[in-house]
């Protein structure tokens, strides 16, 4: 006794259809385009990552300074940064990347007066020698990191 309709069997044929391989196609297709978003330039991205922290250590220790009534000072050692007028080992001194450099030279008074002066810090990595960012305050605004037009 039958139980299908004619000319249909009950045998299932071999291999993927149309349907399921462009379902297929379009996950790996998505899959492949995250994975490239995801993945930056990691000397870009870490010289980065060290002008954003310096411009967040600049400006807590802008509100040290601030709060104590004594001036800080920041300037840049071998292999690292100093910071004078805050208590010892309260501040990191050292760059997260050891490729990192300051370029030129730079000292930063950060007050203790609200209003300090146009400030500004260049910051550069041997990894990455045609890339360096700019870490500047007007004196009034907080630190922000910029694209320096000069490497």
């Amino acid at each position: 006794m039958r139980t299908s309709a004619p000319g249909s069997s009950h045998v299932r044929r071999q291999g993927f259809t149309l349907l399921e391989m462009l379902i297929v196609i379009a996950i790996v297709a998505i899959a492949s385009a995250g994975v490239s978003f995801a993945i930056r330039d990691s000397q870009s991205t870490q010289l980065e990552r060290e002008a954003q922290r310096l411009a967040s250590l600049l400006e807590s220790a802008r509100a040290q300074s601030r709060s104590s009534g004594v001036a800080v000072r920041w300037y840049a050692v071998d292999g690292g940064f100093h910071f004078d007028g805050v208590p010892p080992r309260t501040m990191p001194e050292s760059w997260l990347v050891e490729t990192t450099h300051v370029r030129g030279t730079a000292t930063l008074i950060l007050g203790p007066e609200p209003i300090i002066g146009k400030q500004s810090v260049t910051l550069g990595s041997s990894a990455a020698p045609d890339r360096s960012l700019r870490i500047s305050t007007d004196g009034l605004r907080p630190f922000a990191v910029s694209a320096d037009a000069a490497p």
